[in-house]
């Protein structure tokens, strides 16, 4: 019974729990085991909250018994990225500097799942204040790919990948910068959502570049993203950012799956040169698939495409060296003070503490940022790459003329192994090339598998976006594609993990969780 409780999508859980045929605390306990016979080897979480998972499970069983009207997600359970503020749970950003730092609030994403109903299993591990594409940034260590431990599940959010694919949890939240949401789901054969900046709040997110950031689901198909979306999306006052407008009808659009007379357009920036010989093929024969149900194909030119990599690690470090300002040691977190100085200044503490408690890939962006900021550099920097983020845009608002959503492969490789390009900060930043226009745009994007790369047998992940405030298209189209891709599979792609197939509780090396 717990194997068919954790292979099952949350939509089905949801039935079952609906029907009476399950309890949520068996749901809960179920993924809780899970979690204890696998995790060492995958290291997805960097704190389990067994006791809070199963009271919020007992809870709901509680009140379905009295016959109380429940959220259609009551019991189902969830992860949630780290760096997320969750009230009585560690939250560290994946950072030394936070380490034990338990938030006295709830983000309000987090307020929205309580509110529904969903156990909390834990916090997920990831990058260092999501600065990289791999989890090898965080200071607890990396989390692994369950289609070969050896290799990474994308970043920054592979904690919450990794724990979807590898039957952890149904769902799971993440936050994508740059990508951190579709990269790992690309590379672990999930579904992964950014949507439209502004859908869902930022209150209570800590932030890395607040003009990019967006929180957003994990989960293993396009439904139960869908269903996730609806819960967490909608208008916050306490975030100034926050879109005043109705949530599209996402749910209804991934179960309508219908694509007839939709024009798809393929931007031509984003499939040529760079990309896996193996990732591009089963992109295009997902666009087939597209096409036979239906669509209609159209190329489109993006050119100022080319500049979004240059234009976005030019933004994003520039928001970080700020954002990150308030970790001085005066309030909350690590505080190390420094040798060899009888009665340090608040300067010296705080210089000790931030060489102590950030890694090196954080201190690199802050170095840059402040460059970037700094008086006689800021018009030539940061000024330049705000008017490239104007023209890329400018450069989708002409696209969504000719076609009503846009495609490209997610991530231009499959899983690469640890260690390949940690030592190449460029080499890790091109793990994005595809997904950063979106954030620069504010756009909406999903990232469904498209199939497994003939060169390594893993999995590739397919693009979809779409103008902003019309994310049911994404869900129209990836349920489309998926619904055609698992009969040509048959079966759900993640059936086919094998690092997994067994208990894994011996496989990999061993990590140590933060407490």
């Amino acid at each position: 019974m717990t194997t068919d409780l954790t292979r099952s999508t949350a939509a089905a859980l949801a039935d079952l729990l609906t029907q009476g045929s399950i309890s949520a605390r068996e749901v809960a306990q179920a993924h809780l085991d899970r979690t204890a016979e696998v995790d060492t080897a995958v290291h997805s979480y960097l704190h389990v909250d067994t006791e809070g998972a199963l009271s919020t499970a007992d809870d709901v069983d509680r009140r379905r018994a009295a016959g109380e009207s429940l959220h259609a997600l009551a019991g189902v359970p969830i992860a949630v990225k780290d760096v997320i503020a969750t009230r009585g749970l560690p939250t560290t950003c994946g950072s030394r500097i936070l380490r034990g730092w338990v938030p006295p609030y709830d983000a309000t994403l987090v307020t929205r799942l309580r509110t529904a109903g969903m156990p909390i299993l834990g916090k997920t591990n990831m990058d260092e204040f999501a600065m990289g594409s791999s989890t090898e940034h965080s200071a607890y260590g990396p989390s692994h790919n369950p289609w070969d431990l050896d290799r990474i599940p994308g970043g920054s959010g592979g904690g919450s990948s990794s724990a979807v694919a590898s039957f952890q949890a149904p769902l799971a939240i993440g936050t994508d910068t740059g990508g951190s949401i579709r990269q790992p789901a690309a590379v672990t054969g999930t579904v992964g959502t950014k949507p439209t900046y502004g859908g869902v709040s930022r209150y209570g997110l800590v932030a890395l570049a607040s003009s990019l950031d967006q929180a957003g689901p994990c989960t293993r198909t396009v439904l139960d993203a869908a269903l996730l979306h609806e819960v967490i999306g909608g208008h916050d006052p306490m975030d100034s950012t926050s879109i005043d407008a109705p949530v599209p009808p996402l749910v209804e659009a991934a179960r309508r799956a219908d694509v007839s007379g939709l024009r798809i357009g393929i931007v031509r920036e984003l499939t040529g040169e760079g990309f896996q010989a193996g990732v591009r093929t089963r992109f295009e024969q997902a666009v087939q698939h597209l096409v036979d149900a239906g669509a209609e194909v159209v190329e489109v030119s993006c050119p100022s495409f080319t500049y979004a990599l240059a234009a976005y690690y030019l933004i994003l470090p520039s928001e970080a060296s700020s954002n990150l300002a308030k970790f001085d040691a005066m309030r909350y977190g690590l505080r190390v003070a420094p040798s060899g100085i009888s009665d340090p200044s608040a300067e010296q503490v705080m210089a000790a503490t931030r060489d102590a408690g950030f890694g090196d890939e954080v201190k690199r962006r802050i170095i840059l940022g402040t460059y970037a900021l700094s008086s006689g550099y800021y018009d030539a920097y940061y000024g330049s790459a705000q008017k490239v983020r104007r023209l890329i845009a400018d450069d989708f608002t002409r696209a969504f003329e000719a076609a009503d959503v846009l495609v490209s492969p997610t991530a231009p490789t499959t899983a690469f192994r640890f260690g390949d390009k940690l030592d190449d900060p460029m080499a890790m930043y091109l793990n994005d090339i595809a997904t950063i226009p979106a954030n620069l745009a504010g756009i909406p994007g999903i990232s469904v598998p498209s199939g497994l790369a003939d060169e390594d047998g893993l999995p590739a992940g397919f693009q979809i976006l779409a103008p902003a405030m019309h994310d049911d298209r994404l869900y129209a189209v990836g349920a489309a594609l998926e619904a055609r891709l698992t009969a040509a599979w048959g079966g759900a792609m993640l059936d086919r993990a094998p690092a997994l197939a067994g208990t894994g509780a011996a496989v990999g090396p061993t990590r140590t969780k933060e407490a």
